[in-house]
């Protein structure tokens, strides 16, 4: 993890988040920010603008927990939750949210750089299967419409597979588009005459 990495400290705590903060400056990073105001968080998150989250909360309630889980859904960032007690519910919940490090009982001046560490690793691996799975469906639903355009060539002008995607590579290629975008302009005018 290099050093100029921003980190935001958020803990209403003030003693424990300067333990944090410490262990944090004393391992190089120059740039912690800490937040002991949970009111208007989001927003704040949005003016540091951090590129990892560090969240401490003594005997989190399961409003405060269920709050933090809704933050990490949107801000995107990766996050280590240190909390005193939890229960199954609520590492689940955790896991759902994408909190990358829940680490209970666990606030240790000497653990803090490595559970950081982690929460980056994992959040990082986690948005790469993500950003996968998500480019596999695309995919997918680019060689089904590329099917059925095909079909509809097949049809209407009684062609066979082959030269069906051929007439659909050329015109990409003429028009300067990807296949899947011209086959999508096809079916969805086919679709628009009604002969679907």
């Amino acid at each position: 993890m290099s050093p100029a990495l921003t980190i935001l400290v958020v803990d209403e705590n003030r003693a424990r988040a300067a333990i944090i903060e410490e262990s944090l400056l004393e391992a190089g990073y120059a740039r912690v920010e800490v937040v002991s105001e949970m009111f208007g968080l989001v927003r704040r998150i949005e003016e540091i603008n951090p590129d990892v989250i560090v969240v401490d909360l003594e005997n989190p309630n399961r409003d405060q927990l269920e709050h933090f889980f809704q933050m990490s859904r949107s801000v995107q960032r990766p996050i280590a939750m240190f909390v005193d007690r939890s229960d199954s519910a609520s590492i689940e919940a955790a896991v759902e949210a994408g909190v990358s490090a829940y680490v209970v009982d666990g606030l240790k001046k000497e653990r803090v750089k490595p559970i950081l560490d982690m929460a980056i690793s994992r959040f990082n691996a986690f948005h790469r299967l993500s950003r996968e799975l998500e480019e596999a469906r695309s995919e997918l639903a680019d060689r089904k419409v590329i099917d059925r355009a095909k079909g509809i060539l097949m049809d209407a002008r009684k062609i066979t597979e082959d030269e069906a995607y051929r007439l659909l590579r050329r015109s990409a290629m003429n028009e300067n588009r990807r296949i899947a975008d011209v086959a999508k302009a096809l079916v969805s005018a086919y679709t628009l005459l009604g002969d679907s």
